[in-house]
């Protein structure tokens, strides 16, 4: 990569952004001009190894060679045409998903938090016309420490107070219960549950992956007890933990898929409600819509994305990398870092408070090269692109091991 001309340096461009900007993130003081495959780099041409790759929008890396093609050749033909019309990309994205996912049908959206309003909406209809819960009483089964999003609706089940404070009044109709936690589930379920809403794997809390069995557990308990099970997969989908959904790690089928990030492949945003046709086919003409919702570039991009994921290459290489990966911060245990979680490509690591914040570790590993984002507290998350090299993944590590020291 070469930095293109810049007459702004980075300081100056973060000093511009101050008064016309919102508030609502405190980034890394680095200023991205350009990016190709796992590297990204400053307007000054400083290279840094992303270990972050948006969230896990980036799980193919910055500007796939695959998924830059069908956006370009897409770019040439046809864009947006809105759901008043048809257009000839949605059903080939839609069948290859739903196949992908072992699904029926799909609901396509465009960002992550509209993809959980929208499953919301549908397990709610679903819950009147199917199940006979009395109209406007039907309620929603949520973890603690959840994150689904920052709308009105998801931050009224959040447990986090910076994403409640000063934004109610809040939305009725959710019941929160600890996560990881059969019995508490199980008590919380009634006649006006319309479904179980959780995350595999909660990322934004540090990457907590539940105790094996926990996840069939859930999906017997919704079963036997006649509610649908809802798995926000908006992170940890499509390739990110070594297998394609978080959920087939214990061979559990959820009645409703929430996906997003990953599936728009850093390009365009993409996400989508994904389930069976007993449940999606609640929705009737005029009930709920998007117009950028099914895109014929959104639809071109995500088609690719699943063409990636069809291989399999890249699970394989999750898992793979994800023993690399393991054993690198094992080593690291007792020396700065006092536990980790992690699953494929994905970890969330505990750092010695002594040794520092999340923040000012991630803020040390800039100055090494290398990106990550802090959680709460002193945790950081490691969640690299799928294509990431072992060579590049070790250095990270050995980053890591340097800040810590």
């Amino acid at each position: 990569m070469t930095a293109p001309a810049q007459t702004r340096s980075s300081a100056d461009l973060i000093r511009a952004e101050e008064p016309v900007l919102a508030h609502n993130y405190h980034p890394l003081p680095v200023v991205v001009s350009r990016a190709e495959g796992t590297w990204v780099e400053d307007v000054e041409g400083r290279r840094y190894l992303d270990m972050l790759a948006g969230y896990s929008a980036l799980n193919f890396g910055h500007r796939h060679p695959a998924l830059i093609e069908a956006a370009h050749a897409q770019l040439d033909r046809l864009t947006l045409t809105s759901r008043a019309f048809h257009n000839d990309r949605l059903a080939g994205f839609a069948e290859r998903l739903a196949a992908l996912t072992g699904q029926d049908m799909v609901l396509p959206m465009n960002t992550g938090a509209e993809a959980v309003e929208s499953g919301i909406k549908v397990a709610r209809k679903w819950a009147y016309d199917v199940k006979g819960v009395p109209a406007d009483q039907a309620t929603i089964v949520v973890a603690a420490d959840n994150f689904h999003g920052r709308t009105t609706t998801i931050v009224s089940f959040s447990t986090d107070e910076t994403a409640r404070q000063g934004f109610g009044p809040f939305t009725p109709g959710f019941r929160v219960v600890p996560y990881n936690d059969l019995p508490a589930l199980e008590a919380a379920i009634d006649e006006t549950t319309a479904a179980v809403l959780l995350e595999p794997i909660q990322g934004e809390a540090g990457v907590l992956i539940p105790d094996q069995g926990y996840l069939a557990g859930v999906r017997e308990l919704t079963t036997r007890k006649g509610c649908l099970f809802i798995a926000d997969e908006i992170q940890s989908g499509l390739g990110r933990t070594g297998r394609t959904l978080a959920v087939d790690h214990e061979s559990v089928v959820p009645d409703v898929l929430l996906l997003g990030k990953a599936l728009g492949g850093g390009i365009v945003p993409v996400s989508a409600v994904v389930g069976s046709r007993e449940v999606l086919g609640v929705l009737r003409p005029g009930e709920h819509g998007s117009t950028f919702g099914g895109n014929p570039l959104a639809a071109a991009v995500g088609t690719a994305v699943v063409e990636l994921l069809e291989t399999g290459e890249f699970q394989r290489r999750a898992t793979e990398l994800g023993v690399v990966l393991r054993g690198g911060l094992s080593a690291l245990l007792g020396k700065g870092v006092v536990g980790f979680r992690a699953r494929g490509l994905w970890a969330g690591v505990d750092v010695d408070p002594a040794v520092g914040t999340g923040r000012e570790i991630s803020a040390r590993l800039m100055h090494e090269g290398v990106l990550v984002k802090d959680t709460h507290g002193s945790t950081i998350r490691l969640a690299p692109p799928l294509t990431i090299t072992p060579e590049e993944l070790t250095g990270a590590l050995g980053a890591l091991e340097k800040v810590l020291g």
